[in-house]
């Protein structure tokens, strides 16, 4: 499996942070010792990624400057004999990183593509940030391992068994048939998007981790109307490009499995949820 690549949208403006937000990026708000950002290129890390691009916006620079080199504070640290401090800041060393802008915001499908031009290979990871898991593995690492039982092609995405009554939260599945070796592997029969509790297909939903095939790029470049150089280039007059519009075109032609993860997921997207996160990480 050549899992080498993962693109980080991080390009919110993070308004229910604010006033926070304006000034530090909510992807930088801490987590024990490292802030939320720094958790998702770990979790990459340990499934393999040696690429990782970020989706941001002006102003949120702060983001990539985090995984930057910083040879005077690690010549200081070392004549300062602080090892562990210079382990940590190096600990990103193997991992290239590239920075690219969504001047607007037109949906989670028009982040991706503006880092479209730099996948080479697949398939390429999606993390949002919102989105962290704790347990005995990532939910990367876990999909890497889901992705290998499908014969490495198609897509998947990691699910998470949701109360019923947050439906209207989620993008939900239409189950499909079991893998016969591990019957958290599901195929995906159709994706609704926020359906009503009784319009709910299952309880499965749509959490923030897919490994997408180049084929996604392009049907996201199908749903934009525009090929993707010209797409840089371009703002959309109206309307938004989402990934699980692209997902769902693409049901019927390209295998697409969901994984159900374990352990727990918790959702730093709300300041209720972040308040959970800090108090696990915490402990």
């Amino acid at each position: 499996m050549n899992l080498k690549q993962a693109i980080l949208p991080a390009a919110g403006l993070g308004t229910r942070f604010l006033p926070w937000s304006k000034t530090v990026p909510k992807e930088l708000l801490p987590l024990g010792n490292q802030p939320i950002i720094a958790h998702l290129v770990s979790e990459c890390m340990d499934a393999g990624i040696t690429d990782v691009c970020f989706v941001i916006s002006k102003g949120k620079e702060l983001i990539s400057e985090y995984f930057e080199n910083d040879p005077k504070l690690e010549a200081e640290l070392g004549a300062r004999g602080k090892l562990n401090c210079l382990e940590d800041l190096k600990r990103y060393d193997s991992v290239n990183f590239q920075t690219v802008y969504q001047d607007e915001q037109h949906g989670d499908g028009h982040a991706i593509l503006q880092a479209a031009d730099w996948v080479e290979s697949e398939p390429v990871a999606i993390l949002f940030g919102d989105d962290l898991f704790v347990g005995d593995e990532g939910g990367l690492t876990q999909l890497k391992k889901a992705y290998e039982l499908m014969g490495d092609e198609g897509v998947l995405i990691a699910l998470e068994n949701i109360d019923r009554s947050l439906a209207p939260r989620y993008g939900i599945i239409d189950v499909g048939e079991e893998h016969e070796s591990d019957s958290r592997l599901k195929k995906v029969n159709d994706l609704v998007e926020k359906p009503s509790p009784e319009e709910a297909p299952s309880t499965l939903g749509v959490v923030g981790r897919f490994l997408i095939s180049k084929s996604t790029l392009d049907a996201l470049q199908d749903i934009s109307g525009l090929p993707c150089t010209e797409r840089a280039k371009r703002d959309l007059v109206q309307g938004e490009i989402r990934l699980v519009d692209a997902l769902k075109s693409q049901i019927g032609s390209v295998p697409i499995f969901g994984y159900e993860c374990k352990g727990t997921r918790i959702d730093t997207g709300t300041p209720e949820g972040y308040r959970g996160a800090v108090e696990i990480w915490g402990e």
